[in-house]
């Protein structure tokens, strides 16, 4: 799913000018090749110049055309003489498993024609979004691990999806394979998301409100509204709890800031007492709704 492009016809080989090559043009070609979407379209003879000579017409793909045959051409003078290149993501489809509705359950995605479970090591919140968004269920509010799904069967994919969070599916994100987490079934990462029956359960959706995904005020939300976390009877194990729940790792530090109050209440929670095993914090002992007043409420840094 990545490489040089050549394009046959007749009974010939040809490479495809770089500077005629655009991203409807990827589209088709990822899609002929069950490659999934176009991740990256690269040029000046990135993956080599290659024994094949170059095609003199231009591919001018709609986008929507099931093979590069039904593209119409023009007659081309190439302004440079180098090849186009093309990394497809080769994840083709992707859903969730064994959750209460098709906006839940263990993830799994489809890479060529092989379906496969992914790492919780390989996972964070802004990928959940994305696959929510492609999915037609909302924005992502919990990330969780086996033991809420279950585990799942067949190949493991250890990928980590590098993305920004605002894609609309996981194939436009850019994909690394630097993880060298013990991926295991055991390991096998679940979603949440907001169009679930189970994004309603009182403190299953948590967020930090600050620059980057894994610090900020910590919202709770319960009964539907998100409500700030007030600093008293609060510990480094509710803590641990949140940061695992986020996919965030483990707890750094946490501490007290004076803040303005939650987006939509003036009321804050406290009271959370966790074991620390918990998969998030709605497994943990009820907490009581209070008056936002001048205590401190919580910030929270997870590694």
């Amino acid at each position: 799913c990545s490489g040089r492009l050549e394009v046959l016809r007749g009974n010939t080989w040809y490479t495809v000018c770089d500077a005629a090559f655009d991203q409807q043009d990827a589209e088709v070609v990822c899609r002929e090749l069950d490659c999934g979407a176009p991740v990256q379209v690269l040029g000046e003879d990135a993956f080599g110049k290659g024994d094949a000579q170059m095609w003199t017409q231009e591919i001018q793909c709609r986008g929507n055309e099931s093979q590069i045959y039904f593209c119409p051409t023009s007659p081309l003078q190439c302004t440079s003489d180098n090849n186009v290149g093309l990394i497809c993501s080769g994840y083709t489809e992707a859903k969730l498993m064994n959750g209460s509705d098709s906006c839940s359950g263990r993830v799994e995605l489809r890479f060529l024609s092989k379906w496969g479970t992914v790492c919780d090591a390989c996972w964070d919140m802004r990928a959940a979004s994305v696959l929510c968004r492609q999915l037609n269920c909302g924005i992502a509010v919990s990330v969780v691990g086996s033991h809420w799904f279950g585990e799942g069967s067949g190949e493991i994919w250890a990928d980590v999806f590098d993305c920004y969070g605002n894609e609309t599916k996981l194939s436009e994100c850019s994909v690394s394979s630097w993880s060298r987490a013990e991926c295991s079934h055991r390991r096998d990462v679940g979603v949440v998301c907001s169009n679930s029956s189970l994004s309603v359960h009182d403190g299953l959706a948590v967020r930090l409100s600050g620059e980057r995904q894994c610090e900020g005020e910590l919202e709770v939300s319960i009964h539907q509204v998100w409500r700030r976390v007030l600093l008293d009877s609060w510990s480094l194990t509710e803590s641990s709890v949140v940061c695992r729940q986020l996919g965030c790792g483990s707890v750094l530090n946490f501490s007290g800031s004076s803040s303005s109050s939650p987006e939509h209440s003036h009321e804050c929670v406290t009271g959370f007492q966790c074991s620390g095993s918990e998969a998030h914090l709605g497994n943990c002992s009820s907490p009581q709704t209070l008056n936002c007043s001048s205590t401190q409420q919580l910030s929270i840094t997870c590694l």
